[in-house]
């Protein structure tokens, strides 16, 4: 089991932003603790590089204790599902046409209302997944959900913020 810290070491010198930018970004500012770390797991595994999944997924253990399975379990759920809207919904943009956005998505997204944490966290997670995703019409559904929810521009900022960064280290762990 590699920690956060033996992964980011494995990052090479041309990756040294990214490997100083995977420290700080999962420190401080506006997110709480869960959401935090509900957003870089559901990325890391979003990322699909499996030592940084599992690092970050350690971290994020150490980091929340007792109160790390229903985020977790959230992060899993909403990288799922993302996955498959993102793909769906970037689609009916990309194509244009009136006729496919009239037609019903016909997609199970149950998980979608019955989060473990909290509605508005799991949005915020959502559309960090769906910005490493380049889904625009979910981001911008995920956006307008966390700001009517009370969450700020400034927690949606850091929160892609996360999603950029554990991007890059997936890229430059395979790289």
């Amino acid at each position: 089991m590699a920690s956060l810290e033996v992964v980011r070491n494995e990052l090479a010198d041309a990756h040294k932003d990214t490997r100083l930018n995977l420290s700080s970004v999962l420190e401080g500012g506006s997110l709480t603790p869960e959401q935090r770390w509900g957003t870089a797991v559901a990325c890391a595994f979003a990322a699909r590089n499996e030592r940084l999944k599992e690092a970050i997924l350690n971290e994020a253990k150490q980091a929340l204790g007792d109160k790390a399975t229903p985020v977790l379990e959230d992060a899993r759920a909403a990288a799922s599902l993302m996955a498959m809207n993102n793909v769906f919904y970037r689609f009916r943009h990309m194509v244009g046409k009136e006729s496919y956005a009239t037609k019903r998505a016909g997609l199970r997204m149950n998980r979608l209302a019955q989060v473990l944490t909290n509605k508005v966290d799991f949005e915020l997670v959502c559309l960090a997944v769906s910005a490493i995703n380049g889904c625009e019409m979910c981001i911008q559904s995920h956006e307008k959900v966390v700001l009517e929810g009370g969450l700020s521009e400034e927690h949606v900022h850091d929160a892609v913020r996360i999603a950029s960064v554990i991007h890059a280290a997936a890229v430059g762990l395979e790289s």
